[in-house]
């Protein structure tokens, strides 16, 4: 690979331009993004320079989306008969279903970063977010491409898109639904009790301070797996009333298989 595009260089997008370039890649980064964003990005190394989207499409050999879901779905849409021959598309939106549909027919392998913070934007952007995380294709990716993420020192998964949205509902976006509602019942209910708050109530609201416009497309592409495991959780925490020694055992055997994998 010669060239590289990054569309969204914002916390994942200029992370994986930085990360790009601490692995080595001596080629072109091109930007796609507001020329704000453009400036920053340029300023810490993560592109060489901004372009238009079909002048990326035109010239890259790697095209990597990492726009909020709405934005992948319609840039995927503008893209058909852009991309050069050969080039390959991937992206790092945070369900797969709807993106790859979206896709066809282009020489697309849908992607997903398992990394990121609370925060968003270039300014947060770091070359080693995704060391150790998990990156989900959903089809076996391309040489260059599985060699590139796997140089950022990644761990490599690849599975069916349904399957992929089926497990993250779980693992990410019930995490964050739960977050939220935890902070705005504290909120509601005993804003005075932050004055007595420890390390317990600041960890477990860390994720309501993400952004509601990067969920809304997340919770609406995958909205039956999200709320399927939103009332498996509602009816757990209902059991606390009747079974709570025996909830604190079966979490307290969770915790520990949770962070071996970690």
């Amino acid at each position: 690979m010669q060239t590289i595009a990054i569309a969204g260089v914002g916390l994942i997008g200029g992370s994986f331009g930085l990360a790009t370039r601490k692995a080595g890649f001596t080629g072109t980064i091109l930007g796609v993004s507001s020329a704000r964003t453009i400036g920053k990005a340029m300023k810490r190394g993560a592109i060489d320079r901004g372009v238009s989207l079909p002048e990326a499409a035109g010239n890259a050999d790697l095209i990597f989306l990492s726009q909020p879901i709405s934005i992948i779905l319609e840039t995927l849409a503008t893209l058909k008969g852009m991309v050069r021959p050969g080039a390959i598309v991937t992206d790092a939106g945070s369900t797969k279903a709807a993106i790859c549909k979206a896709a066809e027919p282009l020489p697309f392998v849908g992607g997903h970063p398992m990394a990121g913070k609370e925060v968003s934007g270039i300014e947060a952007a770091e070359a080693d977010l995704f060391r150790g995380r998990p990156w989900v294709f959903t089809s076996e990716p391309p040489a260059p491409l599985r060699e590139l993420v796997a140089s950022f020192g990644a761990r490599i998964l690849v599975m069916k898109a349904e399957e992929h949205d089926r497990m993250v509902a779980w693992s990410s976006h019930l995490p964050q639904l739960v977050s939220t509602a935890l902070a705005g019942a504290v909120h509601h209910h005993a804003p005075d009790a932050v004055a007595v708050a420890g390390p317990g109530l600041r960890d477990m609201t860390r994720l309501a301070a993400s952004p509601w416009d990067i969920w809304r497309d997340i919770i609406a592409t995958n909205h039956d797996n999200v709320y399927a495991a939103l009332d498996a959780y509602i009816a757990r925490l209902d059991s606390l009333r009747v079974g709570l020694d025996a909830e604190f055992e079966r979490a307290s055997h969770f915790n520990k298989e949770l962070r071996k994998q970690q």
